[in-house]
């Protein structure tokens, strides 16, 4: 595992700002970002690291809000940052450094995969992110096409059985369907046996495909009842227009500042769209152009129209360096890019180390 400490990013002034116009931007950021609440000049010349006075500040104010990057909300006298102004921080003045070793241990220990299912693993990666940021987490495996090893059909009772499936790289992955009544053990284990005898390092899309004609032509030599464990065992992999799977833990937390119905709708409709394929292919063609964590603020991803909203995204990549996933987190635009960078960009690696 590489232990290396990238150190604090050095601030880059953007094209067309000065020194003293990045630090008064800056500063509000920062101290939006820590309260959400407009930022006075009074309260600038306190904390700025330069001898400015009041005065001043409020002429550098007015200049940058008549540029855009600034916005006085309501009657307020003091001021918050625009979407675009937020993108100016981010590309240019924002300074993150790294994970410290205890804080990389600890995430590879919390998303060690040993005893749990591949799900689980994604969906503790999800909650992690979720935790670390006070934001929504987000964790994309596309649908896998890798061969498969072996199926198992284990009873549970009250009419429901646990399907166990173990592709080529020992990666397990576990669903939960309904039996018929009446069902006898001997039927779970013959629709073992059937598919374990079919699979002959196939992935599940056409293993089903082969299943189906040969259901339809009978020739399975399967009873009804195995025959009907059988396509619902294969179905819970292979519904159709899934194209991966899609975690989201800690949507509690883009409600906590709600206030405005119109907020709440927002927030509702971004919801929806998480639940929808097209979401997740988006998802996957953002990073599938990135090199490491990418930030969007507002709409700028097309995944939703929502001002007041960011999302951090990463791509996860095997040892091949081919893209297996994408982790990430979606919440209000104060999130704490500096600390929430490195997070994502972190449990990226080790989720493409499983997922790979």
């Amino acid at each position: 595992m590489d232990q290396k400490v990238t150190p604090p990013r050095r601030p880059i002034l953007p094209p067309g700002i000065d020194a003293r116009s990045a630090a008064v931007l800056r500063e509000i950021v920062e101290q939006y970002v820590e309260t959400g609440e407009p930022v006075g000049s009074r309260t600038l010349s306190r904390r700025l690291p330069l001898a400015l006075s009041p005065a001043t500040i409020r002429n550098v104010m007015a200049d940058l809000t008549e540029s855009g990057l600034l916005y006085a909300p309501h009657t307020s006298a003091g001021r918050l940052p625009t979407e675009r102004g937020l993108r100016l921080f981010v590309d240019g003045l924002l300074q993150f450094g790294d994970l410290s070793e205890e804080e990389r241990e600890a995430i590879s220990a919390a998303l060690a995969a040993s005893g749990r299912s591949l799900e689980d693993t994604l969906a503790e990666a999800g909650s992690l992110l979720s935790g670390l940021s006070a934001a929504a987490g987000l964790v994309l495996a596309p649908k896998s096409d890798s061969a498969l090893k072996h199926i198992e059909f284990v009873p549970l009772g009250s009419g429901r059985a646990l399907v166990v499936l173990v592709n080529a790289e020992g990666q397990v992955e576990n669903r939960v369907i309904d039996t018929p009544p009446g069902l006898p053990l001997s039927a779970l284990q013959q629709a073992s046996n059937y598919l374990n005898a079919r699979l002959s390092g196939r992935p599940i899309a056409e293993l089903r495909r082969l299943v189906a004609a040969e259901i339809a032509a009978n020739r399975t030599e399967l009873d009804q009842l195995s025959a009907a464990v059988v396509a619902a065992g294969l179905a819970t992999w292979t519904g159709e227009g899934r194209s991966g799977s899609l975690i989201v833990r800690g949507q509690a937390k883009l409600l906590a500042d709600v206030t405005a119905l119109d907020r709440l709708s927002t927030i509702q409709r971004l919801f929806e769209r998480l639940e929808t394929q097209e979401t997740m292919l988006k998802l996957l063609e953002l990073v599938e152009v990135s090199e490491g964590v990418r930030i969007f603020i507002g709409a700028e991803s097309g995944l939703f129209d929502a001002a007041g909203l960011s999302m951090v995204v990463a791509p996860a990549r095997n040892a091949a360096d081919r893209i297996v996933g994408a982790i990430g987190v979606i919440g209000p635009t104060r999130i704490n890019y500096g600390r929430i960078i490195p997070v994502v960009d972190y449990t990226a690696r080790v989720i493409g180390r499983l997922l790979g």
